[in-house]
């Protein structure tokens, strides 16, 4: 949940890098928390308005760590721009959010995992 809580702090933060281990620790709980307030809204009978509220709330803090993912493997933030493409684009960024990060400072900071957790 830290991983979470991180991201949501640096809620405008695209510079910098973001482990792996932060990246999709924070994939996984927005997924999670998206499929509570879709059952929520269901059981409710309500319309999503609660997912399109969240949503619009995590949009800038999911391309931040995006951002910073790409930057820990050394690769512009701009390389997010390939999920546009119908599913080429994900498969790419998939593999991208999967390598690991580079082990030493890179020009767009020092590694994150030397600092710790």
């Amino acid at each position: 949940m830290n991983y979470y809580l991180d991201v949501v702090k640096q809620y405008a933060v695209f510079s910098g890098r973001a482990r792996r281990k932060e990246y999709w620790m924070f994939f996984l709980i927005n997924f999670v928390i998206s499929i509570v307030l879709s059952i929520i809204e269901a059981v409710a009978g309500i319309s999503p308005f609660l997912s399109l509220i969240y949503g619009l709330a995590i949009l800038l803090p999911s391309i931040g760590v995006g951002i910073r993912r790409l930057h820990d493997t050394d690769r512009s933030g701009w390389w997010l721009l390939i999920a546009l493409v119908p599913l080429v684009g994900f498969i790419i960024l998939l593999v991208f959010n999967c390598l690991e990060g580079q082990r030493h400072d890179n020009k767009y900071g020092p590694d994150p995992k030397a600092g710790g957790y």
